[in-house]
C-alpha cells in the first residue's frame, strides 16, 4: 500500500525526534512549512514551554510571503530577535521530518546569520 507524502513527513519527523530534544539550556527550533507559509517555534521540551516562535501569517509579516527563500530569511530573522530578546543563544535544529532544501536551509541559514548557534 502507497503512504501518502503526509504519513511519510510524520514518519521522518518521529524518527529524528527520537533522539532530539530541546531544554532550558538549548531548546529545539521546531520548523513547520507548508505551500504558502512556513513557520517555527522555539520549545524547552523539559518544561513544555513555547519560549519563542514565528510565523509568515504575523501582522509585521504581511508584506512577505512564506512561500518563498526571502520569506523564510524573513521569519528567521524576526524569530532570531525573539530569540535573543529571551537571551537565547544556542539551539537545536528541528526540520520536521522535511528535507534540509530550500526554504528549511535557507530558514537555518538565516538564523545561523543572526547570531543563533546549532
Amino acid at each position: 500500500m502507497a503512504r501518502s507524502t503526509r504519513e511519510l513527513r510524520q514518519r521522518r519527523h518521529a524518527r529524528i525526534r527520537r533522539r532530539l530534544s530541546g531544554t532550558a539550556e538549548r531548546p529545539r527550533v521546531a520548523v513547520s512549512r507548508t505551500n504558502k507559509h512556513i513557520s517555527a517555534q522555539i520549545i524547552d521540551d523539559v518544561a513544555g514551554r513555547t519560549l519563542a516562535a514565528a510565523s509568515s501569517v504575523e501582522a509585521g509579516l504581511k508584506g512577505t510571503s512564506g512561500g518563498n527563500i526571502d520569506g523564510a530569511k524573513a521569519v528567521a530573522g524576526l524569530l532570531a530577535q525573539r530569540a535573543k530578546d529571551s537571551h537565547i543563544t544556542t539551539v537545536v535544529f528541528d526540520r520536521g521530518g522535511f528535507d534540509y532544501h530550500g526554504r528549511v536551509a535557507a530558514f537555518a541559514d538565516a538564523l545561523r546569520a543572526a547570531g543563533l548557534e546549532f
